[in-house]
């Protein structure tokens, strides 16, 4: 699909509450992994799901992100705007939207998550709202007793709750220019957001993502971290090394909703994919073979395929040791 909006990130912030990492550093260039950071991360996404162009929307510290970033960014072109007085979210938006015109991605640059930006874009472009929020789902800061019958009958350790909060990621269409002209300062979700769902022009984005996290406490950043020490971005999800030994090699697959890995084939490893959730195929040379949650799929030595999900799909993958045994005969995405 088609990418119509352009993209741009809010990366002007301060990280007061991650002091004293960002006394010298912005936020958005604080590392997940070691070489990657959260800025990274996010650029990533948004050259996989196939945006040409990306606005950073700077502020503080803005020289250290340029240095950084520079002009380009895997073949996607960057480009700045930069508020030289910090009057909050809305008027860098207001800034961003007023330079380039045009309908828009837009999120906060501290938030690091698997989204699926492509199908985010697609359901807003089908709508006819002026705006949509990812919504995701809240966890507890704090653990929870459940009580019965006068007794404590379990503890829950922060689980996910029924309610949803901003996931930090948003579509603007250009004509919301006038609206966020009228207010030109504050925090978008207290001004313009309000007034777009009283009149009925604000929808919503959901998505079964697993991993979600917006970075604005230390705590915050040793989750990001933890998530990141065996795993590698893909343009169409993550892979994760879980267990390589001299007998087996374990991984975890996550392959977005309407997304695909390369065509490719493995000289000597052989495979087992276990269909941990969701629904999909993998396409070979001749024939397909559709797989549900519960399925196990063999893949032999030098047989070329691709994994094809239909929804959000997690694969625990259990083959011989030969992580770098990949061949690949055609790639569908211009990040790697």
């Amino acid at each position: 699909m088609a990418i119509d909006l352009i993209g741009m990130i809010l990366c002007g912030g301060h990280g007061k509450r991650l002091r004293p990492f960002t006394d010298e550093i912005p936020k958005s260039l604080l590392e997940i992994k070691e070489g990657y950071t959260i800025l990274e991360r996010q650029l990533f996404g948004y050259g996989s799901a196939g945006f040409d162009r990306v606005y950073l929307l700077t502020g503080y510290l803005s020289e250290k992100i340029e240095e950084k970033i520079g002009s380009n960014y895997r073949g996607m072109k960057i480009e700045y705007v930069v508020e030289d007085e910090p009057l909050g979210t809305l008027n860098a938006i207001r800034l961003g939207m007023e330079r380039a015109g045009e309908d828009a991605m837009i999120s906060n640059g501290d938030v690091v998550t698997d989204l699926n930006l492509r199908m985010m874009c697609k359901k807003f472009q089908g709508s006819n709202c002026l705006a949509s929020i990812f919504a995701v789902k809240m966890r507890s800061p704090y653990g929870l007793i459940i009580l019965k019958n006068g007794l404590i009958e379990r503890f829950e350790e922060k689980p996910i709750l029924e309610h949803y909060i901003n996931g930090g990621f948003y579509c603007l269409r250009k004509e919301t220019l006038d609206l966020l002209e009228e207010y030109k300062v504050g925090n978008i979700e207290k001004t313009a957001f309000p007034r777009l769902a009283q009149s009925r022009q604000l929808t919503y984005f959901i998505d079964d993502n697993p991993f979600w996290v917006a970075i604005d406490t230390l705590k915050d950043l040793e989750e990001a971290r933890e998530e990141y020490k065996n795993r590698v971005d893909k343009p169409w999800g993550y892979e994760k090394m879980l267990t390589l030994s001299d007998e087996k090699m374990e991984k975890e697959l996550f392959i977005m909703a309407g997304h695909q890995t390369s065509y490719h084939y493995h000289e000597i490893r052989d495979e087992t994919l276990h269909i941990v959730k969701g629904s999909g195929y993998v396409e070979f040379e001749k024939n397909r073979e559709r797989f549900i949650k519960g399925d196990a799929i063999r893949i032999k030595p030098n047989t070329p395929h691709t994994i094809i999900a239909e929804e959000n799909t997690l694969i625990m993958e259990v083959s011989t040791p030969h992580p770098d045994d990949v061949v690949r005969l055609r790639d569908f995405y211009r990040m790697r």
